[in-house]
């Protein structure tokens, strides 16, 4: 069978995806600060001439990883309000969708190091802050969204719970994994799900 020819586009989006993969691992891997754009291209296969070609800098790349990763949550988000389902329903599809991130959210450490390079770099501060509010604003429209379908009014402001929501995930996952040993996946679900249940559907289980 011959071999479908990639046009200009695809080829060019292809190159991309492989970078920010390669890049991805060594990030995870080395961390951000010690990964150089020579270790991202070489892993993926490229020079160093195709690595500017896709992106300006490093940073930029590191921006478009957090942004990938940030779609993919809110593909899992969106997926909660999918179908008319009861409010039982919606709200263990919340509670599955949550008390499982510590275990499946296998891009944490990429956002504990934008994080810190952050707080170190002025101008990446100002690019990461602005995607952290977005993050925030459409996580409180998620769940102002969510309180009028099950029809349960919020004990605090929808922006109160989204910062407090990710608040509470970041540091259940960071203690789940630098601390597996003493926070098992359990409690870690247990926290999340309990927060839920208490907080934004005023349930005691």
């Amino acid at each position: 069978m011959k071999r479908q020819r990639l046009t200009r586009e695809q080829s060019k989006d292809q190159t991309r995806q492989r970078l920010l993969d390669a890049a991805q691992a060594i990030f995870m891997k080395k961390g951000f600060v010690a990964a150089s754009v020579e270790d991202i291209a070489g892993a993926a296969g490229y020079t160093r001439g195709a690595f500017y070609s896709n992106f300006r800098s490093k940073n930029e790349l590191f921006l478009e990883l957090l942004r990938r990763d940030h779609e993919t949550m809110q593909a899992g988000l969106h997926s909660i309000f999918e179908n008319a389902v009861s409010r039982e329903e919606m709200e263990e599809r919340v509670l599955r969708y949550y008390s499982n991130l510590h275990r499946e959210n296998k891009c944490f450490l990429l956002w504990v190091e934008a994080k810190l390079l952050a707080v170190r770099d002025g101008r990446f501060r100002i690019r990461f802050n602005a995607f952290t509010h977005e993050k925030l604003e459409q996580l409180s429209a998620y769940i102002r969204e969510f309180s009028l379908r099950v029809g349960t009014p919020l004990p605090l402001p929808a922006e109160t719970l989204a910062m407090g929501l990710m608040g509470l995930c970041d540091g259940v996952q960071f203690f789940y994994t630098v601390d597996p040993q003493n926070v098992p996946a359990e409690m870690a679900e247990t926290v999340l799900a309990g927060f839920f249940a208490r907080v934004v559907f005023g349930r005691d289980a």
